[in-house]
């Protein structure tokens, strides 16, 4: 009984010591990662209606952003919107506000969101730096990624355990997005019912499809674990371009990119709505 009083009292405590104003900026964040999502399918759309657009990934999209007027202030915005992001993910991985605990299961989920944050720190940083050079990126975040993992010592099974947890993590959002279980985290009291409906047909949809493009991801990173090449690691836009060339290729380029457009719609409204427990007023 001691104990138990005692934990709730350490769970309480440390939910307090994240300010109100950390929540804000993590939905902030939430809505910038939205936009990235929004924008690929949308070049992705276009693509397919050829239409001028690109089966591209964040890093093209983030050059077809520069290249539109005030699209540098577009960029900046995004990349200080997805620090927001990274810092709400970082803090569920060290803070562990959603009490996770720390068993098998625990420990692998915090994982899981310490890979996606890490992927999503490189996004950022390329996003400010086409921002100051338009035109210039970093490469393929995770060919870089993969890269320096294969270098260091156990470097072929680390990579490879990233790829078992990003695929893990595809088959969790599918299941999400199938389930519809994501609706538990928004505050549906605040919601009236046509943004209820909004959030869970975009998040039905979304997250199924950005579930089947993160497996279609870690099986690429598991590849690169078995061949040591950091070549065979791709990031979003070699997914997209995997579907692509299978048959009836641009159909299923075509609802991925609908999946990713309703996905990035489903975590701007996420960014409003969405539990966040931590804070004084949740």
């Amino acid at each position: 009984m001691d104990a138990s009083m005692n934990n709730s009292k350490e769970i309480r405590e440390a939910k307090e010591e994240i300010k109100p104003w950390i929540r804000r900026v993590g939905r902030v964040g939430f809505m910038a990662k939205g936009t990235v999502y929004f924008f690929i399918g949308i070049l992705t759309i276009m693509a397919v209606l050829g239409l001028g657009g690109k089966k591209t990934g964040t890093n093209g999209m983030f050059r077809s952003l520069a290249s539109i007027r005030f699209g540098e202030i577009l960029l900046w915005a995004i990349g200080t919107g997805l620090i927001g992001y990274i810092l709400w993910i970082f803090i569920k991985v060290f803070k562990d506000p959603e009490n996770y605990g720390n068993d098998i299961k625990g420990v692998i989920t915090r994982t899981g969101y310490l890979v996606g944050g890490i992927i999503y720190s490189g996004l950022a940083y390329n996003a400010f730096k086409i921002a100051i050079s338009v035109g210039t990126g970093s490469g393929n975040t995770e060919q870089t990624m993969s890269a320096r993992l294969l270098s260091q010592p156990l470097g072929q099974w680390i990579v490879g355990l990233v790829g078992v947890i990003i695929i893990g993590y595809g088959v969790y959002e599918f299941y999400q997005g199938a389930s519809c279980s994501f609706m538990k985290k928004f505050h549906i009291s605040d919601m009236d019912k046509k943004k209820q409906m909004i959030a869970k047909n975009a998040g039905r949809f979304g997250l199924s499809a950005r579930g089947i493009v993160l497996v279609l991801i870690g099986f690429f990173f598991v590849q690169t674990a078995l061949s040591s090449n950091p070549n065979e690691a791709k990031g979003l836009d070699g997914a997209l371009s995997e579907l692509s060339q299978q048959p009836h290729g641009q159909w299923l380029l075509a609802v991925a990119a609908v999946g990713l457009i309703l996905y990035g719609i489903y975590q701007m409204v996420r960014g409003r709505y969405t539990r966040m427990n931590f804070g004084k007023n949740e």
